[in-house]
């Protein structure tokens, strides 16, 4: 039973809603939504570092079953992936949606479109939530969206499901729309975040938006069924040789965030795309790399969250099948 409503509601009702979005249609003009801030006038059609111009591009939605149990729960996250991205990761398992803008301008469709996606998602197909996939860059179209989906009756919660590139002042005007930040943290290192991923700065635009993303819904809250209501968790990957960084990122999660973060540890990195370039990168993890990052969550006392297992699918896709919690036996979640 869903027990929130969303912030979303009220702030329709209060016209916010409506201010929110115009402020952040204006800034298209000279686009600033991302931390790139590459300046495309993108109201005009102009394509920007995200090789995206004003319409929102859908690539897939569906019921998602193979996200974190409090987001998938019985009936699924009802997923909408977002075509292009404004990071360009050499190892991104989603790269024909990601990084092919050729073939994605065919899937650009319009606010009201994206609208009644929700409203799909809601009434046809009874998802527990909004997951808006890969979404940094299209935030003003969400939200306009969101003004033509409530009067139609939205009133599932939103997930903001990202990579973390994100840009504070934008994240801001989020500010009771998002219910659920689903966040990941890739790199402790600002110079191997721009070598795999072409992303500048990455660590300080990443913690600065988790920080924020922290601030405006807390630690992660479930109803009496165990589905997510609101708050952060943070997926971390684990990526071959150290790559990204574990250690460092975890420690910053809890003497910074909050020790009561929820993390989802991710094992499922596969060399895909663009990967085979980078010897370092071109083979899956080893156990020890899986084991050490799970001593690692228990000497810093992490306990909410999920393992996902060492498996050896080639789908390339999250599978928490096997997931594990971090105390056996009891999934401890504070409330």
């Amino acid at each position: 039973m869903d027990n929130l409503e969303p912030g979303y509601i009220s702030l329709y009702r209060s016209g916010e809603l409506e201010r929110r979005a115009k402020a952040l249609e204006a800034r298209l003009a000279a686009c600033d939504i991302c931390p790139r801030e590459c300046g495309a006038n993108r109201i005009k059609g102009k394509v920007g570092k995200c090789n995206s111009g004003l319409l929102p591009i859908i690539s897939s939605f569906c019921a998602h079953h193979g996200e974190e149990p409090v987001l998938s729960g019985s009936r699924g996250s009802g997923t909408i992936f977002f075509g292009n991205c404004n990071m360009r990761c050499v190892y991104c398992q989603n790269y024909q949606i990601s990084q092919s803008p050729g073939i994605q301008k065919n899937n650009k469709v319009s606010t009201q479109v994206l609208a009644e996606r929700m409203l799909y998602i809601q009434d046809e197909l009874h998802c527990h939530n909004i997951n808006l996939v890969t979404p940094s860059h299209f935030v003003p179209q969400i939200v306009r969206a969101l003004i033509n989906a409530v009067p139609m009756g939205l009133r599932l919660p939103l997930v903001y499901n990202t990579s973390s590139y994100d840009s504070v002042k934008t994240l801001k005007e989020l500010d009771g729309v998002v219910s659920i930040y689903l966040a990941d943290i890739r790199y402790a290192s600002n110079e191997l975040a721009r070598k795999y991923s072409r992303a500048r700065n990455y660590v300080d635009n990443a913690r600065a938006a988790i920080s924020e993303m922290q601030r405006q819904v807390g630690d992660l809250v479930v109803d009496e069924d165990g589905i997510a209501q609101k708050g952060l968790i943070i997926r971390h990957l684990i990526l071959p040789g150290g790559i990204a960084g574990s250690e460092d990122s975890l420690r910053w999660l809890v003497g910074e965030v909050s020790p009561r973060v929820a993390v989802s540890v991710m094992s499922q990195y596969y060399p895909t795309h663009r990967s085979y370039k980078f010897k370092e990168l071109n083979r899956k993890i080893l156990p020890q790399e899986y084991q050490d990052v799970v001593d690692l969550v228990e000497k810093l006392g992490i306990e909410n969250g999920w393992l996902q297992g060492v498996t050896s699918t080639e789908s390339y896709r999250p599978d928490f099948t096997d997931e594990k919690p971090f105390v056996e036996g009891k999934r401890r979640r504070r409330r």
